[in-house]
């Protein structure tokens, strides 16, 4: 699959020929359910806490005796059904970790890239690279690469160019800047175009072959 490679102005330069293995791989709909909702899973903290009746402070003593009143027994006021009493089947500590092969996690990946590649979802520019870290400088590149649309922006690796675009585009609810090593299915998902230089189609290679 040929894309244009353009400038930071939005001209085109030339094409380039996306890698097919990435880009152009079988588009497997339930694998990439099962990824995201393991990230989404894995995210959870899962630190939700309730006290059943042992926890709860109080209700050493029985609150009435067990025959003559009329009513049903019991034996203390922390019980389920008081008020301000223990709770049952209600959450508790617990991890919502879910684990997936490695080659399963790469085959998602190359799957939703394929699917973005499909609908004209990739962006390739020749480099990133701003004069100086401004917000207006950002919103500049980005309305010229993707016009109205949301944008994930891959960069290769953590440099001085990585922290001068980061900061540009800190403030840009509808922008996100990724290393291509931490690329993931959610964010994938979550945004309309994907920019990435042509450096980094380098990288995608390496990691998801």
């Amino acid at each position: 699959m040929k894309v244009d490679v353009l400038n930071i102005e939005g001209k085109k330069l030339r094409e380039v020929e996306l890698p097919s293995a990435i880009f152009e791989a079988p588009i497997n709909i339930d694998l990439m359910h099962q990824a995201y909702v393991r990230q989404m899973a894995n995210a959870r903290l899962g630190t939700h806490d309730t006290k059943v009746r042992g926890e709860v402070a109080g209700g050493g003593a029985k609150p009435y005796k067990q025959k003559g009143t009329g009513r049903a027994r019991q034996g203390s006021r922390r019980a389920a059904q008081w008020v301000g009493g223990g709770r049952i089947h209600t959450p508790h500590p617990r991890s919502y970790e879910q684990r997936m092969p490695k080659k399963m996690r790469q085959a998602a990946l190359r799957s939703a890239l394929s699917a973005k590649a499909a609908e004209a979802g990739v962006v390739v520019v020749d480099e990133i690279n701003f004069s100086e870290a401004k917000t207006r400088v950002a919103v500049s590149a980005l309305k010229n690469l993707v016009g109205q649309s949301t944008a994930l922006v891959l960069l290769a690796e953590k440099d001085q160019t990585y922290e001068t675009v980061m900061r540009s585009a800190n403030n840009l609810a509808d922008t996100k800047i990724l290393l291509a090593s931490y690329l993931n299915i959610r964010d994938l998902f979550g945004y309309d175009k994907v920019v990435l230089p042509e450096k980094v189609l380098d990288a995608l290679v390496a990691s998801l072959g």
